[in-house]
């Protein structure tokens, strides 16, 4: 695996050692130390023995698929330790009765039943987003545009599975081939761009770089619909043509306005002036209800 250095991440004060994984973009959390950190236990290594033990009893299959990599200990040396992917660790966090754990429980039920609820009425989904991007200080301009991106999207990708294209890698290959093609980028270059790791790069997307993005699958949706090409080799020449026009787009609007349209901001930058605006309004108003006269 091509790892970036250790970082020491904390739960309640306690420190629980993560590395992040460049190849399958993925956190992977020390096992252990998530144990001591929600049980107390004085020997978190035992208590991770026996739950293993007892996961096993239950019928989990979940430990076969823990991997080890080295993780620095308290020593200073570095020790193969037992790991986790977060959606493994929220497996694991359901098998441990303890009181710090119960607020993770009772969230995961939570997003249980309202994915249950979600599959009754799918707008619910879309009501879903909206609130969460509208948390995070997104303008409504950003998630109107976001919302159509995922239309888009769902459009490119039925047209790739009416075309026998196989979901996962092959999905993810012509993304990359989309991408770069229009950004001069693959997906994981863009995101190292904007120093991104496992966070969506459309997410962090300016309104224009979204816009680019979206031009590029409608047409290339709009092509494969037309030309009806089959199997992976035909869509990815497809793919090239459909970036190609977003490409066109963002050359001809990066001259009229001298300056380069795919940008290293985050969603953090890019909400920055939302946020500050709101910021300074209710500043403004506070002041003014101290001094009327203002």
């Amino acid at each position: 695996m091509t790892k970036n250095p250790n970082k020491v991440q904390f739960f309640e004060n306690s420190p629980i050692r993560s590395v992040w994984d460049e190849k399958t973009e993925e956190w992977y959390f020390s096992v252990v130390d998530i144990c001591g950190a929600l049980t107390g236990a004085e020997n978190p290594r035992r208590y991770w023995s026996d739950l293993k033990r007892k996961m096993k009893s239950e019928g989990s299959e979940l430990y076969e698929n823990i991997v080890q990599l080295k993780l620095e200990s308290a020593d200073g040396k570095k020790y193969l330790t037992d790991v986790a992917t977060t959606e493994q660790l929220l497996r694991i966090i359901q098998s441990i009765p303890s009181k710090k754990a119960e607020p993770i429980k009772l969230w995961l039920a939570e997003v249980g039943k309202d994915r249950i609820e979600e599959t009754i009425d799918p707008e619910k989904i879309a009501e879903r987003l909206v609130r969460t991007y509208e948390r995070r200080g997104y303008t409504k301009e950003w998630i109107n545009q976001r919302l159509e991106s995922i239309s888009a999207r769902k459009d490119l990708t039925d047209e790739w599975r009416a075309a026998g294209i196989k979901s996962g890698k092959e999905y993810a290959l012509l993304t990359d081939e989309l991408t770069k093609t229009w950004s001069g980028m693959t997906t994981r270059e863009y995101k190292n761009f904007k120093g991104l790791k496992k966070e969506s790069l459309r997410d962090n997307m300016s309104t224009t770089e979204l816009i680019l993005n979206m031009l590029a699958e409608t047409a290339t949706k709009d092509i494969a619909h037309k030309e009806n090409p089959k199997g992976f080799e035909e869509n990815k020449k497809t793919t090239r043509r459909g970036g190609g026009v977003a490409k066109l787009a963002r050359e001809a609007l990066e001259k009229e306005i001298a300056e380069p349209v795919v940008t290293s901001k985050t969603a953090l930058d890019l909400n920055h002036t939302v946020l500050r605006t709101t910021e300074t309004s209710a500043k403004l108003s506070a002041n003014t209800s101290e001094n009327p006269s203002k």
